[in-house]
């Protein structure tokens, strides 16, 4: 589902952290999909994937900052509150449940935008994670939707994980009953692949002055 869509902005492989280095400071902002709704709370992707990072030797101090349900105009309502000063990056997984209800996509891009350029002007580097429109809705609007977030990517200069899901999405093993949500085996795969992004991501943070 993810061939469509690139990686537009590239980063260098993170080095090894600093033993005496401080923890990064991570917000996952995102819906059910990093919330991990369904799952006991140790499964939720924030969890897991700041888990992924101690055993690579890199201290993060992640906050799940998931609501199910939410919708990319609600994580623009909530942005404030949700990322709390001294953030220093933001995992930015929305927009799932715009492209559910079909959503003129006019409106995600536009609270997407309006995030990424809040979190810029406060200094904090952002990871824009994609997602992909369902096919119940026609070519046309898959194709104005996917287009959101490589599109962002090049306009604010932020890395781009092109499909969150990427992995899990299509197989029902490792979906919940809903057959939407990933099982606790679908968020560890969903980790394992988006983990050398987020290993780039943290080094160009660490790269910036504090």
């Amino acid at each position: 589902m993810a061939a469509g869509l690139t990686l537009a902005l590239p980063i260098a492989p993170a080095a090894a952290q600093d033993p005496a280095a401080k923890p990064v400071k991570l917000v996952v902002l995102g819906d059910s999909l990093s919330a991990g709704y369904g799952l006991p709370a140790p499964a939720a992707f924030p969890i897991r994937l700041q888990l992924a990072l101690k055993d690579k030797g890199i201290a993060v101090e992640m906050i799940n900052a998931g609501v199910s349900g939410d919708t990319t105009s609600g994580g623009l309502g909530r942005l404030d509150w949700s990322v709390p000063d001294g953030t220093q990056g933001v995992i930015l997984e929305l927009g799932a449940n715009d492209a559910l209800r079909g959503t003129d996509p006019k409106v995600p891009r536009e609270a997407l935008t309006e995030i990424i350029k809040r979190l810029q002007a406060r200094n904090i580097t952002v990871l824009l994670c994609g997602m992909l429109a369902p096919p119940n809705y026609g070519a046309d609007y898959a194709d104005k939707f996917n287009a959101i977030y490589p599109d962002l990517s090049k306009q604010f200069g932020v890395p781009l994980y092109p499909f969150f899901l990427e992995g899990v999405a299509g197989n029902t093993r490792l979906a919940l009953p809903d057959g939407m949500h990933p099982t606790a085996e679908g968020v560890d795969i969903v980790v394992k692949n988006i983990l050398p992004s987020v290993e780039a991501f943290i080094g160009s943070i660490n790269k910036q002055p504090r």
